[in-house]
């Protein structure tokens, strides 16, 4: 082998073209993936008092948020790029398992596989936090081998399902789903498909892989299998390469973490250095990566191409909070700086995950609406009012459709995308949430803010939303209104 050592920098201040091309082609995917899932939970609430029974906080709960995770954090990570993805896992009978189901069935372009087994626990991790600390963790889980006929039927469905898509992903959380000669029998079916096998290995028996396109452990997994120290640059790529020869990998991508990532194939050895800003949580990244690693191959991107799309979109999630994804329009903007004001301007699932990632650092999240077409002094005194009242300032905006609902067939006067890109020009501003309906009751029970911003024109109980936020412990404001100016009154002089 020829051993070529180079490192490919972090994306540079001028915009990429191919990385920009490489991204786009990300949701254009098609892959497998089967796996560990788990049902991850957070649970979050105040501590205002010890207990009186044992020296131990009392969390007052809030609220609790569950969402798929392990192997289905990987799936969570294709959607949010736009791929589609056949899902296979195996889950228990119970309340947890019932959960996975419904939140993986309600994924756009996913064809879920998630098999019951009776009596099975299915694994769950919850975490309780206050004001963005993590208290502790409790886990529930049974990490046997899932029963012989499940799995034969898990393995018969994954063969069947390759024939559709062009990558497999096994996401092996050492749960019992790939237990025994399962990666085995699905390994030589992808080849037998002629289809690319990625593995996020688990344990120190990587013979289970042997043969597998690409094979992707972080540290300490490359320094258990092998037996070798991993603490420098040097040591990972000559244990990475005993890896490759020992079992016969087509290429071995290690996850350093804060350092990057490292790419050892037939071609050489390319380090790549993290292109991450704010380290703030690194749950979860590697499955970040896995996802935009398998979407990268099944575009066909080089092999170096799409282990920088992972290392980027690692870096992205590393600064959210939990098991967060990386979604196509961050990758963009990773690559191309210039594109940071317009990523001001998200989806609801967007603004409800940056909402949370907010409260989390304990920042005071506040939210307002309005149509602002023709945006005038008085809108910016709404605007300036509101982001005086928070750490952070979520604007609500009346899609084309929902304006001329509200306003009549002749507004707006600017079309919805104009509307945006003015608010998210605006320094009081920091996000921009367009929705449809006539009312943002169903984004402001999303992002859930501290405070209600209200425009002079509608009292304090006539804001939508007004109830909700009290619910949740928010407060209602008022901004004043600024005389004299108004969007109809423009359009009227306009037409006069």
């Amino acid at each position: 082998m020829n051993q070529i050592s180079s490192s490919v920098p972090p994306s540079p201040d001028a915009p990429d073209p191919d990385l920009e091309a490489a991204i786009l082609r990300l949701g254009h995917t098609n892959v497998l993936i089967v796996g560990d899932v788990m049902l991850d939970r957070y649970v979050y609430g105040d501590v205002e008092r010890i207990s009186v029974e044992a020296p131990v906080p009392i969390l007052a709960i809030d609220r609790e948020v569950q969402m798929p995770g392990g192997a289905g954090n990987v799936l969570r990570n294709l959607t949010a790029l736009g791929a589609a993805a056949a899902f296979i896992t195996v889950v228990g009978d119970d309340e947890a398992g019932s959960a996975l189901t419904a939140l993986v069935g309600g994924h756009a372009n996913v064809e879920p596989w998630l098999l019951v087994q009776g009596g099975r626990t299915t694994t769950q991790k919850t975490r309780f936090i206050a004001k963005g600390h993590q208290m502790f963790r409790a886990d529930r889980e049974q990490t046997d081998a899932i029963h012989p006929r499940l799995a034969d039927r898990m393995v018969r469905i994954a063969i069947d399902a390759m024939a559709a898509t062009s990558v497999t992903v096994l996401s092996d959380y050492g749960k019992g789903v790939l237990a025994g000669d399962v990666p085995t029998q699905l390994l030589a079916a992808a080849r037998k498909a002629g289809r690319t096998l990625i593995v996020d290995p688990r344990g120190v028996d990587f013979s289970r892989y042997a043969g597998a396109d690409i094979v992707m452990p972080n540290r300490p997994e490359l320094a258990a299998a092998t037996g070798m120290p991993v603490d420098s640059e040097a040591a990972i790529v000559a244990a990475a390469l005993v890896l490759r020869e020992r079992f016969g990998f087509g290429a071995v991508v290690v996850t350093r973490g804060n350092d990057g990532m490292t790419l050892v194939d037939a071609d050489g050895v390319r380090h790549f250095p993290a292109e991450a800003g704010e380290v703030f949580d690194t749950s979860g990244c590697g499955d970040t990566a896995l996802a935009a690693l398998a979407a990268g191959v099944a575009a066909k991107l080089p092999l170096a191409v799409a282990v920088r799309l992972a290392n980027i979109a690692a870096g992205v999630v590393v600064g959210k909070v939990g098991s967060a994804v990386a979604h196509e329009a961050e990758l963009l903007a990773a690559v191309s700086p210039e594109r940071s004001a317009s990523r001001k301007v998200v989806s609801l699932e967007e603004a409800e995950e940056l909402a949370e990632r907010w409260r989390y650092r304990g920042w005071r999240v506040g939210f307002t609406n309005g149509c602002f077409d023709l945006l005038h002094p008085g809108h910016l005194h709404l605007l300036e009012a509101g982001r005086a009242g928070c750490d952070r300032l979520i604007v609500g905006l009346n899609s084309d459709r929902s304006a001329r609902r509200l306003k009549g067939p002749m507004r707006p006067a600017q079309p919805q995308d104009a509307r945006a890109a003015i608010l998210a020009s605006l320094a009081p501003v920091d996000l921009v949430c367009v929705f449809e309906e006539d009312t943002p009751e169903r984004l402001i029970r999303a992002v859930r803010p501290d405070v209600l911003i209200a425009g002079g024109d509608e009292g304090v109980e006539e804001a939508v939303g007004a109830d909700l936020v009290r619910e949740w412990g928010g407060r209602v404001t008022v901004a004043d209104v600024l005389p004299g100016h108004s969007t109809q009154a423009t359009l009227e002089r306009i037409r006069r």
